[in-house]
């Protein structure tokens, strides 16, 4: 797929809670390329030397629209979250390898559970969309700290139903994601993005239960292209660079 550099302007930002935003942004003389999810984006930040990667939320193919999540993580996402609307920004995209959301496991009615933690739950929304469209079932399964933290569920529920975890237990199941009773029903495929050690813990689930499943990581990444080898991780295929090769693997081809 054909990366491209694309001036974006943008058009809004909603905080979700007092360190997470959505922001919205509309290409000012391109049309948004096709996008898979769980690819990502490098964005350009005036004052900040490196590119900042931050994953696809959702695309308003329609109105023209990109929709990103960031946190709040440093210098450069601080000053993503308090640009002006109308702000200009320049972005290298698509990257990387998405979710699998077609061919013979996805025909219509199989059965997908999409498991978001943080700002992980950004990609889930927009894979809901496209797994729906493709026929299949979807169910979402988002945990945070808190009932403060979660993000997006109202997104989400605009989709298919969504069953949450919180640490506090202020609301749904508490404790962590594969704490949640979701899990006693059965699934025919598992995708998950958030935090290494949630991520392995769903991962142990699911080879547990004998389900598929796919996991974003979200390992440092600067360049977006396997030049600066930061990002690499280890496979079973042997070291890669997750920008390139991933971010999305089979946790069958992780070392986990």
């Amino acid at each position: 797929m054909k990366k491209q550099l694309i001036d974006f302007i943008i058009t809004s930002t909603v905080m979700q809670t007092p360190s997470c935003g959505l922001i919205a942004l509309k290409p000012i003389n391109d049309t948004l390329p096709e996008i898979v999810p769980g690819q990502f984006v490098e964005l350009s930040i005036d004052a900040v030397m490196l590119r900042r990667p931050i994953s696809v939320c959702d695309v308003d193919y329609e109105n023209n629209i990109l929709f990103l999540l960031v946190r709040n993580a440093g210098k450069g996402t601080s000053r993503l979250l308090h640009l002006p609307v109308g702000s200009k920004v320049n972005i290298m995209l698509p990257l990387g390898n998405g979710f699998s959301t077609n061919g013979i496991s996805f025909k219509p009615g199989v059965r997908t559970l999409l498991v978001g933690g943080g700002v992980g739950t950004a990609p889930m929304l927009y894979l809901g969309k496209k797994l729906k469209e493709n026929g299949a079932t979807v169910t979402f399964l988002t945990g945070a700290k808190s009932s403060a933290e979660l993000l997006l569920v109202d997104a989400m529920k605009k989709v298919a139903p969504v069953a949450i975890t919180t640490d506090d237990g202020s609301e749904g199941d508490k404790g962590f994601v594969v704490n949640s009773g979701i899990w006693n029903q059965p699934w025919d495929h598992v995708y998950c993005c958030g935090p290494s050690p949630m991520m392995k813990a769903v991962a142990a689930l699911c080879k547990e239960k004998q389900v598929p499943c796919e996991v974003s990581l979200e390992n440092m990444m600067a360049c977006g292209l396997g030049a600066c080898l930061c990002c690499v991780e280890k496979t079973v295929r042997g070291n890669v660079c997750v920008c390139s090769e991933g971010p999305v693997f089979d946790i069958k081809d992780l070392t986990w």
